[in-house]
């Protein structure tokens, strides 16, 4: 039944009941892309295991979320159960062998795997504004802080950071407003506001250093299985806005490191979008369109994503558009919305003249679903009710020492447990604020030298590259006004900012960037 290059869903059954044909999943149409729907308990979860096992053993490393805490058992072997026994012979399933797979666990709190971090620089501006639901007037804020932080070699990695550079830009408002546009105190203080909201939401452990490399989730095992990143997203859920943004970030990185490969005989990465109508829900026309944009241009990357929801109209038609493999399972039809879901569900289907989908759909049990994926030259294959296999996993998930041991074990253990904070805008402003400060104090006590003092500070406040001298010269000799301002930069000043330009340079990013994170040169 098992064919090579090929991953086994299930078997579909004619309408009388009986057995019709094993229904596969073909690994060059991998990174097609998917979509698996259906209503609550219909089995979305398990299809999602399932498919995550038959890419692992392919040697594609897989990531996924695990938003009720079930799916974790994909690291245990599977137990013998009546049920699973019962589907297995049905199907003809034989031999059904008990298996664990290698999995890494990811948390973006680090309570239940390895810290996932990014930095404000990897996530850019339009990330960031999707983040904080800002408007217009704040996301052109936003983009002028990410601009000064580039001339101003200032690395934005944390919280802190953003809001050390914000509090300067309100300070110097109307000299900056000169040279980047008008810059609104009020759209700086509402910034300022909705980065408390995210601290106290628990966004202070995703942004940071060690930052994830994408390389982590993509390893595969001495036995050339691929790994399996779970991502625990219990308590993330509790912040749909940051779990949409985080899975949608780490899509626009895959597209940004990963090279053009066209279609390989099998994806280098399979993406899993578990709740993926939390991406979609109050999102901007232009980011919807980004996310079409990522979703038709990383396949040519090798990466397949698969998004999971309830229903198929949680997913913008552009979107749905290129998802090639489809898994439906039951939904209900009760209200206008459900039964217009349905409509669309059928719709999107090559037709089978055996049965009605639309009528199907709302009958379907438990562990049962219409499967229709992609064959020669990447047409669908025509609709079949299938009875989806059963894991050879663990079904439900493993203890809290299980998962305590997995980590341990981890090929990632120790890399990003702990935090690391490295010089960055928070620092180097403090310090270049702090002297400012003593400078200024010192003016005020010099009365009895002031063209040595004035030889010793040149007479102009300090400024960031690129911003020119905001007040005048003194007159040689003249005593020079008290500022509490920056002063102009040292050579030792200057020095940390090549340094910090050159660490900059290094990451590979620009702090100006798209929703795709491409580096524009």
């Amino acid at each position: 039944m098992l064919q090579d290059g090929k991953l086994y869903i299930g078997t579909s059954r004619k309408p009388d009941d009986t057995i019709n044909k094993g229904e596969y999943l073909d690994l060059k149409f991998g990174n097609r892309h998917g979509l698996i729907t259906g209503a609550t308990g219909t089995g979305k979860t398990v299809t999602l295991q399932i498919l995550a096992e038959g890419f692992s053993n392919a040697g594609v490393p897989v990531f996924c979320a695990d938003v009720k805490g079930d799916l974790s058992g994909i690291g245990a072997v599977g137990e013998p159960k009546d049920f699973l026994q019962k589907r297995a012979t049905e199907i003809g399933l034989d031999p059904y062998d008990f298996q664990e797979f290698p999995v890494i666990f990811w948390d973006l709190y680090g309570e239940k795997g390895h810290r996932v971090r990014t930095t404000m620089t990897e996530m850019g501006p339009l990330l960031l504004s999707r983040l904080m639901n800002a408007t217009d007037a704040q996301e052109g804020v936003l983009n002028i802080a990410f601009k000064i932080a580039d001339q101003g070699g200032l690395a934005l990695l944390d919280l802190k950071d953003l809001q050390a550079l914000l509090n300067y830009m309100g300070e110097n408002a109307t000299a900056l407003s000169n040279q980047y546009g008008f810059i609104s105190k009020s759209s700086v203080g509402s910034i300022q506001r909705e980065l408390l909201i995210l601290e106290q939401q628990g966004a202070q452990h995703f942004f940071g250093e060690p930052a994830l490399k994408i390389t982590d989730i993509m390893r595969t095992t001495r036995d050339g299985r691929g790994a399996i990143s779970v991502l625990a997203a219990d308590k993330l859920m509790m912040n749909p806005r940051l779990y949409g943004t985080f899975l949608l970030w780490l899509m626009s990185e895959l597209f940004e490191q990963l090279p053009e490969i066209g279609d390989p005989e099998k994806p280098k990465l399979v993406f899993f979008f578990d709740e993926a109508h939390l991406l979609f829900n109050d999102a901007p026309k232009v980011l919807v369109e980004r996310v079409e944009q990522v979703v038709r241009l990383i396949r040519s990357k090798g990466v397949g994503v698969y998004f999971v929801t309830q229903n198929p109209l949680d997913v913008p038609e552009t979107v749905l558009a290129q998802l090639g493999n489809r898994v439906q399972h039951a939904l209900r039809a009760y209200t206008p919305r459900e039964q217009k879901a349905v409509k669309t569900a059928a719709d999107t289907f090559r037709p089978n003249p055996d049965f009605d989908c639309a009528t199907v759909i709302t009958n379907l049990g438990t562990g049962e679903a219409l499967v229709s994926t992609l064959e020669a030259k990447g047409a669908p294959s025509m609709v079949e009710r299938t009875l989806i296999r059963p894991p050879s996993s663990r079904l439900g998930p493993i203890t809290e020492a299980e998962r305590a041991n997995l980590m341990k074990i981890s090929p990632v253990s120790g890399l990003y447990d702990e935090d690391f904070d490295r010089e960055s805008a928070y620092e180097i402003l403090a310090a270049r604020a702090a002297k400012a400060t003593q400078q200024a104090e010192a003016a005020r006590n010099e009365d009895e030298q002031p063209a040595e003092q004035d030889a010793s500070t040149g007479g102009s406040r300090w400024t960031l590259p690129g911003f020119g001298n905001d007040e005048p010269t003194a007159p040689t000799g003249a005593k020079p006004k008290p500022r509490s301002g920056y002063q102009r930069e040292t050579v030792a000043e200057a020095a940390m900012k090549s340094v910090a330009r050159t660490v900059a340079s290094s990451l590979g990013r620009a702090l100006v960037r798209g929703i795709l994170g491409s580096l524009r040169r």
